[in-house]
């Protein structure tokens, strides 16, 4: 991994913005994961769930769903982005969302970071990174995810 960056306070992380946050450790999606998603979702679509039917399909394996490929970059980026001095982060939502190339089960999947934005909002800063989740081995980004989030001091 290369190391995430920890910000001393709202004023730091303002100062920089267009700045790479550091790239996470690998995460191998297996089939377990995409199992449990399909539970928690209710998308039991074959291509993710039927390894033997997907084995005939167009990717010939089953393959992640988009979104549980979103879903892990809190799991990412809590390893790339810190900051301190506020009370609490929470998650404000997504600018864009876009799913470049599929997730074969088995892949291994990594994420790097770039601080876009920071603006004012009552209480404390709105940040905008950008993430990219890359797959071991792929040509494309499986992901690439404006991300919003809101500190608050």
């Amino acid at each position: 991994m290369t190391q995430g960056r920890t910000f001393a306070s709202l004023e730091e992380l303002r100062a920089a913005v267009g700045e790479e946050l550091g790239t996470s450790d690998w995460l191998e999606v297996d089939q377990k994961r995409i199992d449990l998603f399909a539970e928690a979702t209710g998308d039991h679509q074959w291509i993710h769930v039927d390894p033997e039917k997907a084995a005939t399909g167009p990717f010939g394996t089953t393959i992640a769903h988009g979104y549980l490929t979103l879903s892990l970059i809190p799991q990412f980026t809590f390893s790339l982005l810190k900051v301190e001095g506020v009370k609490m982060g929470v998650n404000y939502g997504v600018n864009k969302v876009r799913f470049p190339s599929p997730v074969p089960v088995g892949s291994r999947l990594r994420a790097s970071s770039r601080l876009a934005e920071v603006t004012e909002v009552p209480g404390g800063a709105q940040i905008v990174t950008v993430v990219t989740i890359e797959r071991e081995g792929g040509e494309k980004p499986v992901c690439v995810a404006e991300t919003v989030a809101r500190y608050y001091v």
